[in-house]
């Protein structure tokens, strides 16, 4: 009987599926990441169901939507309601780990987070959230002493983790997770040997980059945002040099054959696409992330780009599925294994899901109400987002003919059919959500969260400082 395959999941923090070589980046150098997507499956639509921090944290653990969960906000703590993907993995007889950026604790960016708030997760080096990435603490396990990671922490990280995979025993399946800091901003503080790759003078925009320094406070200049994009193909060029020592890493110890590989991102970042900046927003700059899964058992498909609409939610079933794991009922994702396995997005009448759920159930922070954020529920299918905010119908993006999304087809009379169609699918989606839709603060008061004037929850900012 062959061991269970062990589990290496790897994701960055904002990192968009645009920004890679083998995507078709003109800027970004990526080799590692290129030569994954060779020995890959490559899902060209792995979407970020809630595109922000901790609720894309909280349905990856939990295999559920943001209103089940209900981390819809940064800086909130996930309950443990529900088997967690750790839980899952432990009862299988699996060694959990992580290592990196949790952000699901909400008792503080530099507190110390007991045994009972990991989500059962067991082996540990960890920090809710530090984005001063040359100057970065972890708890390592039950050790209350904050430890500083040398240098760069994203690389420090990589290097634990080699720690951690030559130490496994063989016999043992482990279920390891990965969280890196980078490429989300600050932007200019990756390595400077990488940030000499990138002159912001050589850096190209997307053909919908609109800059407008009046807009809003934090819009800048041409040079500014040619800087801001230099540094953060920066970032991601040093989080490509890390893949690459953990690859090696998965070959000198032999575990390469036996293990499910994934690379993918938590969000995207707009970049000034569209004249807007970070994330939360709908557009695919946004909601679309670089999703990598290297898995040699799954012969035949290896190097391949399947376009499965690859929901947050469905990342969990989708790894049980592979680890022939029973899927617990709290899980609301949808499983994707046995179409991977089988080769067919049709299996005994179940068809794989027409549309991927996005949605914004409290706008906040970088995408205030003052500054152009607003509730929003949308669906992403193969060729079109729609989108609706409180007041109605607000996005139609055809993606196939345009797919820069440079033109709202939003109430056009001659997009009404399609128009519709989407809003029943949509409406369908909401419903069996039980998702009534609602102001994005009577939720925070249905939950119970504290909120501050941009709408996000007031934490600990210690963005620049020691813990």
């Amino acid at each position: 009987m062959p061991n269970p395959p062990n589990i290496v999941f790897v994701f960055s923090d904002q990192h968009r599926a645009q920004a890679t070589g083998y995507a078709g980046d003109p800027n970004v150098k990526t080799p590692v990441m290129d030569r994954l997507a060779v020995e890959s499956l490559n899902f060209t639509h792995a979407i970020s169901c809630a595109p922000v921090c901790s609720p894309y944290r909280a349905s990856l653990i939990t295999g559920q939507y943001p209103l089940t969960h209900g981390v819809f906000v940064n800086d909130v703590c996930l309950n443990h309601s529900a088997p967690s993907m750790a839980d899952i993995y432990k009862q299988a007889g699996y060694k959990t780990a992580y290592i990196g950026k949790w952000h699901l604790d909400g008792h503080g960016r530099s507190s110390y987070i007991p045994r009972d708030r990991r989500q059962g997760f067991e082996y540990w080096q960890a920090l809710e959230c530090t984005h001063d990435y040359n100057h970065s603490y972890f708890y390592d396990g039950d050790d209350p002493t904050p430890r500083l990671w040398e240098g760069y922490d994203a690389l420090s990280q990589t290097h634990s983790v080699q720690e951690f995979l030559r130490k496994q025993n063989r016999q043992e399946p482990f279920l390891l997770v990965l969280s890196w800091g980078p490429p989300h901003n600050p932007y200019e503080t990756a390595p400077s040997q990488l940030q000499e790759l990138y002159s912001p003078d050589q850096v190209t925009f997307r053909p919908n980059v609109v800059i407008s320094p009046e807009k809003k406070p934090f819009h800048a200049h041409t040079r500014d945002a040619r800087i801001e994009l230099a540094g953060y193909y920066a970032h991601i060029s040093a989080l490509d040099y890390c893949l690459g020592e953990l690859l090696q890493t998965l070959d000198e110890t032999g575990l390469a054959e036996e293990t499910i590989f994934v690379y993918t991102s938590d969000h995207g970042d707009m970049l000034w696409s569209h004249g807007e900046w970070r994330k939360q927003w709908p557009m695919d700059e946004s909601i679309r992330v670089p999703f990598l899964m290297r898995y040699p058992a799954l012969t035949g498909i290896q190097g391949k780009e399947v376009d499965f609409l690859l929901n947050t939610p469905d990342i969990l079933p989708t790894l049980l599925g592979l680890c022939d794991l029973e899927i617990p009922g709290s899980v609301e994702g949808f499983n994707y294994a046995p179409f991977l396995l089988g080769g067919s997005a049709k299996i005994s009448g179940i068809q794989v899901p027409e549309a991927a759920l996005v949605e914004c159930i409290q706008p906040f922070s970088e995408y205030q109400k003052s500054w152009g954020g607003r509730e929003y529920r949308g669906i992403r299918t193969h060729r079109y987002t729609y989108v609706r905010d409180l007041q109605g119908p607000w996005l139609l993006f055809d993606n196939l003919t345009d797919p820069y999304q440079l033109a709202n087809l939003c109430n056009l009379p001659g997009y009404k059919q399609f128009q519709d169609q989407l809003d029943l699918i949509l409406k369908e989606s909401l419903c069996q959500r039980g998702d009534r839709f609602l102001l994005g603060e009577e939720y925070m008061r249905l939950w119970g969260y504290p909120m501050d004037q941009t709408g996000a929850v007031p934490f600990d900012d210690i963005l620049y400082s020691k813990p």
